[in-house]
């Protein structure tokens, strides 16, 4: 099994801390176990990290999952990054339509859909993107993740029903005190947590990974 295949496991729960910005935190994530992590690509995000600076990721090839989180963007950064090494699965997180997403399925590269939930409608077309996965976040125009809010978990365990073969992975004010709460009313293949596991945007608080942990073990 990949560790893709595991972080969309439905079976059994895995972690993904998202929003990293230093390298040290990495190291530390993958002294603790954790399934993947998370480096944001977009210019607007309050954890911008760039391109150019971002090397370092290649060192932590097969030692933790390497996502990319990218809003809007066009396809030839993402696919550059990934064929280059430094990434191991793209995250669209903008307002992409399935044509949008097309390019990235017919390159072969491994990428998640990110879908900020307003109803259950809106996310009928889950299935066209072709994704590996579907992320569930908090609906927030023109921040796109990272917001600390939760919405309405019942929507996403109904989107899980009514799409069993598609890897739901859940965000969206995640934090250790709400973490099982989570797993249980869900039950996702992942949680994915950015404000939830930091002591400011960026920078990663360790006790709260660490807790996050501790309830992903208790599932």
């Amino acid at each position: 099994m990949t560790a893709l295949e595991r972080l969309l496991d439905p079976s059994v729960v895995s972690l993904k801390i998202c929003g990293l910005t230093r390298e040290g935190d990495a190291a530390e994530l993958v002294a603790l176990g954790v399934d993947a992590l998370g480096v944001n690509f977009w210019p607007g995000s309050k954890r911008y990290h760039a391109p150019e600076d971002s090397g370092w990721l290649k060192e932590y090839a097969g030692r933790i999952l390497r996502v990319g989180v990218f809003v809007n963007a066009p396809a030839a950064l993402p696919l550059r990054l990934y064929r280059d090494g430094l990434l191991d699965v793209i995250q669209l997180h903008g307002d992409e339509t399935p044509a949008a997403a097309a390019p990235f399925g017919v390159a072969g590269g491994p990428f998640v859909e990110a879908i900020g939930v307003r109803t259950m409608d809106e996310l009928d077309r889950a299935d066209e993107y072709g994704a590996a996965a579907v992320l569930l976040d908090a609906h927030a125009p023109g921040v796109y993740g990272g917001t600390g809010k939760v919405f309405d978990w019942n929507v996403a365990l109904e989107f899980r029903e009514r799409h069993p073969g598609l890897p739901l992975i859940l965000a969206g004010g995640i934090v250790p005190e709400n973490a099982a709460q989570a797993i249980k009313a869900v039950r996702p293949a992942a949680l994915d947590v950015a404000s939830g596991a930091e002591t400011a945007p960026g920078v990663k608080d360790f006790a709260k990974v660490r807790a996050l942990l501790d309830a992903v073990a208790r599932q």
